[in-house]
């Protein structure tokens, strides 16, 4: 333990002998829990009292630790900026007892008892909710199975409090992801915009193409509401590549006029790029639905994922693999810098296909695999086409075996097999893995749920060469030659997270990516107090402020 910071070795505090105050919070531990503290984070405070043997944890001999007491209460002050729900804290009550502390000249053993008890209990609720989330995945329909390594919040409670300064080992519980980091100053963006009322509805109306001509009216909205984000200029991305034009109409469509020009679509086609939607700059029902969507929402969505990042474990691991569903992307990490990215194609939005959200660790690659197809989609989907085409299993390189007393079918090795030419395999109960295709086309759509649930690889190669620590040329002659369903286990196993984050940083940019199987709606209600605190949460809060120096 450090050395600066002890309670066994205090004897007493402002005259008042330690072993009263122990006695005091004793008997606070065993009596109700302070509202709105659950059963759980109760049990963090027990359990963190004794560790150090009912000593108190915030007091001096001269009263309150005040470096460390301040730096608890700066953190609930500014917890609102993590879009946490501040109302999860006794702050009232914990208001109430710094005041008895503070401002009277000779508290009691109780009421010093009472305050460190409730500087605690806030103390574990905060760092719990920062180390897990402020709520249960499965209460929100999430289908989340990805561990937050709950069994490590009480060392981990413990570890922090014992660190100086406490403030920096406070903010260490907070997930230390770049894009966590921009999701907190993008939600102070989005709040004020949601403060001040959002963004102008754009009408509903034709699709438009650039070129097409429309009313003033309704393409002066369509300008407000890209300004709004910050998406309408010259220098946007797209209307770089389509070429903002300089003719007399453009010059009126600038001006308020009528014509749908290339840089007013330019800047549409960011707007679809950053929202899930075919970036073709086409005005249509989709794109005026997503752009008439509110601004509170888009802060709850903010919110919303700020919670699941912090539902993610604190430690990924050096070398790990993140796929992200919504945005159709997997990334490679080694040491904490991305190693490798690209383009995945995840499962459809069918409740049967959908891809879940797990975590597991690739053991093995297998190269030029055999497709053994599970028994639901050859039900479905192969033995009606069999039974219909005699020749359907030998054109697409199908057979039948036998395998515990069933006959099964599977598709045999080569540059056709659904699987492609090789699989990265971490056992699951989800029967998910990662695999090559066969259809580089689809890797062109900007929305690619088109698969069974497995994740296809747009350069598997390069994760193959990356996983293995295997040359270019290894790599592609096990793919291209063989032999076939060749195993080749890991050097060390590689955790794996297949997450769904609907709202992220792509190039630098917030993107809200494409909600494929419907999980926002109920986590964003969740988290709307956490989004957009109420008045009352924010006097609770200013009752705080009091204890806090300027």
């Amino acid at each position: 333990m450090d050395g600066s910071w002890n309670p066994q070795a205090l004897k007493a505090v402002k005259g008042v002998p330690a072993s009263a105050i122990r006695g005091g919070i004793q008997q606070r531990l065993g009596a109700t829990r302070p509202a709105p503290l659950d059963e759980d984070q109760w049990r963090h405070v027990q359990r963190l009292y004794e560790r150090y043997r009912q000593g108190p944890l915030w007091l001096t001999k001269n009263g309150l630790a005040e470096d460390r007491a301040e730096a608890l209460l700066k953190a609930l002050i500014d917890a609102h900026t993590d879009a946490l729900r501040v109302d999860a804290y006794p702050l009232n009550e914990l208001a109430r007892a710094l005041v008895a502390v503070k401002e009277t000249p000779r508290p009691t053993a109780q009421q010093l008892a009472t305050a460190d008890v409730l500087l605690t209990a806030a103390y574990a609720a905060l760092g719990e909710d920062l180390l897990t989330g402020q709520l249960d995945p499965r209460t929100v329909s999430e289908g989340w199975h990805i561990d937050p390594q709950e069994e490590q919040v009480d060392s981990a409670l413990a570890r922090a409090l014992r660190e100086e300064p406490l403030d920096r080992s406070i903010a260490r519980m907070r997930p230390q992801d770049e894009d966590y980091a921009a999701l907190v100053r993008e939600l102070q963006r989005y709040r004020k915009l949601a403060v001040q009322g959002g963004w102008p509805a754009v009408p509903k109306g034709k699709a438009l193409r650039p070129g097409q001509t429309d009313s003033s009216v309704r393409l002066a909205a369509l300008r407000q509401r890209l300004e709004a984000e910050e998406l309408l200029g010259a220098s946007t991305p797209a209307a770089q590549q389509t070429g903002a034009d300089s003719t007399p109409a453009g010059a009126r469509a600038r001006a308020g006029g009528s014509v749908y020009d290339a840089q007013l679509a330019g800047a549409v086609a960011d707007y679809q790029a950053r929202h899930g939607i075919e970036a073709d700059s086409v005005l249509g029902e989709e794109t005026v639905a997503s752009l008439n969507t509110p601004a509170a929402y888009r802060l709850g969505q903010i919110a919303a994922n700020l919670e699941r990042f912090r539902w993610l474990p604190r430690s990924l691991g050096s070398r790990y693999v993140l796929v992200n569903v919504p945005a159709f992307r997997l990334e490679a990490y080694d040491g904490g810098r991305k190693a490798l990215e690209m383009k995945v194609i995840v499962g459809e939005e069918y409740t049967d296909r959908i891809t879940p959200v797990f975590s597991d660790s690739v053991e093995f690659v297998v190269f030029r695999p055999y497709w053994n197809v599970t028994d639901d989609i050859a039900t479905k989907e192969l033995w009606p086409k069999i039974q219909a085409d005699p020749g359907y299993m030998a054109q697409n390189n199908y057979e039948t075996f036998r395998e515990g007393g069933k006959t099964r079918i599977r598709q045999k090795p080569g540059p056709e097999n659904s699987l492609g030419l090789v699989k990265f395999m971490f056992p699951n109960d989800f029967n998910i893995y990662l695999h090559d295709t066969p259809q580089d086309e689809l890797f062109e759509e900007d929305v690619r749920a088109f698969s069974h649930g497995c994740i296809r690889l747009e350069k598997p190669e390069q994760l193959a060469q990356w996983v293995l620590g295997w040359p270019a040329e290894r790599v592609r002659q096990a793919m291209e030659q063989g032999p076939d369903d060749k195993r080749v286990d890991v050097p060390r196993k590689l955790p794996v997270y297949i997450a769904y984050f609907t709202t992220y940083l792509r190039g630098g940019q917030l993107s809200f990516g494409n909600d494929l199987y419907k999980r926002d709606d109920a986590l964003i209600r969740a988290v709307q107090d956490g989004a957009l605190p109420s008045a009352q949460t924010l006097r609770a809060v200013d009752s705080l402020r009091r204890f806090v120096a300027e």
